[in-house]
């Protein structure tokens, strides 16, 4: 079963550069009208490949009876390639005690030179919609920064490698099992090269992502992350807040359809998204501080209605990216120092949420999936 979603725009697709090298794509239409559905049957347990924590914060235990789960709120960033957004990330996120996720695009980690090593799925070798890493230097010193983050507790998923999105044909939406299966191997052997020039991620860390754009045949592209270890994905958009289920084999964090309540729509909550039903995604610096401030106050209002309603999972989606002003990379920066800090409330990365889940007695994990969506 799958999140029934009609995208009701236009994928639009806008390049950024950073620093010459480092490049972040738009994911997903702008809205959609996305239906609850109830949480499905649960045909296998991904949780099997996740390992206890090592450490036990404490939040990290069993409910008691009667008590309400933490309020959880996950930041996730694609691309995950800037070191100046990760430079300013981290230092906010240790002060906050939060723990964040980044989903790397794979090719940030291939040299420019060395772009034929890699053969999207039906697409010309040396191939991507997102370009490559940049010099070799660019690469290495890449490596670094994803290992200071990494050595920070936070984790690193996967956003995949070449970002081929509707119109950009064959797109992810039309791949069949093979093509992520080949998508995911080459991912693989990206990150197996980089370990061996000093990136500190173990394979078998990397237990989820999103996918490009929000697309996908679930039927085809679920079979092929269960076969490479994948335990979660993002990609699946719900209408309003709801708590992760198992789906297809795998455990599903809808983004969430959400209110702005300064326009009186529904949006998908993703940085970018916000962009465009605010000006079309047009650059307009000058309303950054306005911006900012619409995108805080629906954080805020998402964050109420969850607390107050089933506490699912908060899901913020964002890209390392300095849009109008870097409006929306100030939203998030503010929100997190904002909410991380809160009673009750926990940032925390996907993997330690299905750590708490694995923790839970299955009847009341599924009191909580049967839950009505939380809508600000």
């Amino acid at each position: 079963m799958t999140t029934g979603v009609a995208l009701t725009l236009t994928l639009v697709m806008l390049l950024v550069m950073d620093f010459g090298a480092e490049r972040e794509v738009t994911d997903s239409a702008a809205t959609s009208s996305a239906q609850p559905e109830p949480p499905p049957s649960q045909p296998s347990d991904p949780t099997s490949a996740v390992p206890a924590p090592s450490q036990l914060p404490a939040w990290m235990r069993k409910l008691a009876v009667g008590e309400k789960p933490p309020q959880f709120v996950l930041f996730s960033f694609d691309g995950a390639a800037s070191k100046k957004h990760w430079d300013r990330v981290l230092p906010l996120a240790r002060r906050n005690n939060a723990h964040v996720t980044g989903l790397l695009s794979g090719v940030y980690l291939v040299p420019d030179e060395e772009k034929d090593t890699y053969l999207g799925p039906g697409h010309p070798r040396g191939r991507s919609s997102i370009g490559f890493g940049g010099s070799r230097q660019d690469v290495a010193e890449r490596v670094q920064y994803l290992n200071t983050a990494i050595e920070a507790g936070h984790e690193i998923g996967t956003h995949y490698n070449g970002h081929f999105c509707r119109g950009d044909e064959p797109s992810v939406g039309r791949w069949n099992t093979e093509h992520w299966k080949a998508e995911l191997d080459a991912f693989k052997a990206i990150l197996d090269k980089a370990r061996a020039a000093g990136l500190k991620l173990p394979e078998e860390t990397i237990r989820g992502g999103r996918t490009p754009c929000l697309e996908g045949d679930w039927q085809k592209a679920f079979p092929a992350m269960a076969s490479h270890g994948l335990v979660y994905d993002t990609s699946h958009v719900s209408l309003g807040v709801q708590w992760p289920s198992i789906q297809n084999g795998l455990w599903e964090f809808p983004m969430p359809e959400v209110r702005v309540p300064a326009l009186g729509r529904r949006v998908v909550m993703m940085d970018y998204n916000f962009w465009y039903v605010l000006n079309g995604a047009r650059e307009e610096p000058a309303r950054a501080a306005e911006f900012s401030r619409i995108v805080v106050d629906t954080y805020r209002s998402v964050y109420q209605a969850a607390l107050a309603g089933n506490r699912a999972p908060v899901v913020i989606g964002n890209h390392f990216n300095e849009w109008s002003g870097s409006a929306f990379s100030n939203a998030m920066e503010q929100y997190l120092g904002e909410v991380c800090g809160q009673a009750e409330t926990v940032c925390a990365t996907y993997t330690e949420v299905i750590q708490w889940m694995t923790l839970q007695d299955p009847a009341v994990l599924r009191q909580l999936q049967q839950l009505p969506a939380a809508l600000n």
